[in-house]
Formats: C-alpha cells, sequence, structure tokens
C-alpha cells in the first residue's frame, strides 16, 4: 500500500454532483486562459523584439560611424523631461542602445550604475537609450532593474540606426567635444575592465 499523506482533494469523491461539475468546467476555462495569456505575453515581447531589429535593419540617412567624427545629435522623451545630447556638452558621455529582451543588458546595468557613481563627479554622463516598442516593456525591466543615471526612450529606432547600432546592448563613447571616441558592441563580464579603461583614460583619470 501506498502512503499519499493527507490533505489532499480526491477526485473520486462526488464525481455525479452537477455542481462539481460546472466547478470543474469553470477551473479548467480559467487555466486555459491564463494560460492563453501568458502565451499572449511572450509572444508579444518576441514581436516587439523582431520589431526593433527589422527597424534598424532598414536603410538610415547616415553610415556607421567613425572615430573622430560628431556623434549624431537627438532630442528623445526621458523621465525627466526631454533628453538632447547637446546638453551635456563638455561632459564625457557613454551612450548604451538597450531593450527589455536583452540579456546581456540585465549584467551591463549594474556595471553602468558603478560606473556612474564612481566616475559622475569627474564628468562623466552615462544615457542609456531603450529601444522598446512597448513602454509597459521598459518600465518592467527598469522596475526590477533599476537604472541610476539618464533614460530616454526612441521606439521609433531612429537614434541607434543613425549611430549604425546593429545589436544590442551597442554602447558609444562621446568626447566633451562632441566626437565619438569609442564603440563596443555586446557586454560581457571580460568587457568590464577595458571599458573602463576608456573611460578612465578619456576622463583623465590616474589608476
Amino acid at each position: 500500500a501506498q502512503n499519499r499523506g493527507g490533505g489532499g482533494c480526491s477526485a473520486a469523491q462526488d464525481v455525479n454532483d452537477p455542481m462539481l461539475a460546472v466547478l470543474v468546467l469553470l477551473a479548467s476555462g480559467v487555466l486555459l486562459w491564463r494560460r492563453r495569456q501568458a502565451r499572449a505575453a511572450v509572444l508579444a515581447s518576441a514581436v516587439a523584439g523582431v520589431a526593433v531589429f527589422t527597424a534598424l535593419a532598414l536603410p538610415g540617412p547616415a553610415a556607421a560611424l567613425e572615430v573622430g567624427q560628431p556623434a549624431p545629435g537627438f532630442a528623445l522623451n526621458g523621465n525627466d523631461g526631454t533628453l538632447r545630447l547637446e546638453q551635456f556638452r563638455g561632459k564625457l558621455v557613454y551612450l548604451d542602445f538597450w531593450a527589455s529582451w536583452c540579456g546581456p543588458c540585465r549584467q551591463s546595468f549594474p556595471w553602468m550604475n558603478e560606473m556612474q557613481a564612481r566616475y559622475g563627479q569627474k564628468g562623466l554622463q552615462i544615457i542609456g537609450v531603450n529601444l522598446d516598442a512597448r513602454s509597459d516593456d521598459a518600465r518592467n525591466f527598469l522596475a526590477s532593474t533599476p537604472a541610476q543615471f539618464a533614460i530616454a526612450y526612441d521606439a521609433s529606432g531612429t537614434t541607434p540606426r543613425s549611430y549604425g547600432v546593429k545589436g544590442m546592448p551597442s554602447s558609444v563613447l562621446i568626447g566633451a567635444d562632441g566626437k565619438v571616441l569609442f564603440e563596443h558592441s555586446g557586454f560581457r563580464a571580460a568587457d568590464r575592465a577595458l571599458l573602463e579603461s576608456r573611460i578612465r583614460g578619456a576622463l583623465g583619470v590616474n589608476q
């Protein structure tokens, strides 16, 4: 004999009770509805990701960036109003393109928070440009992975096209004179030291 423990519900009890049959049917319907809602959310997120990649693949007015050339300007909605690149002239700008469905972005955000805290008073300003088609996706990401630096939103994908972005995360280091210093695609733990050294070098910070 098997001891199945107690506290459970027996499916063999009151099988002919009409009310029980109705309740079982309702419960099955609710479960099916929840599964469909979950699938719809996953599908919507996937579609949003495809939409961003499609937008990035569309022909843009500018070619890929070149080091030493002026960084393309932009005016985007931010958490505290319109955010323009030109308002940070005189600062070293680390411009990061990200999306909620980008796995490595969840690794880069804590690092960018650390860099902003460490070098903000020395002249560094990090700007994260979100490319999600749905603002709710960006808000949910930021709720679980907070940003302690400036955030802007570009659902149309205009800014990443002007910067020649092909994937995410992608980052561009822009000097105090507004010219491109360095570009980087992706983010891994091994990239931290290289990226920080670029920031320190551009700020003239000694080891």
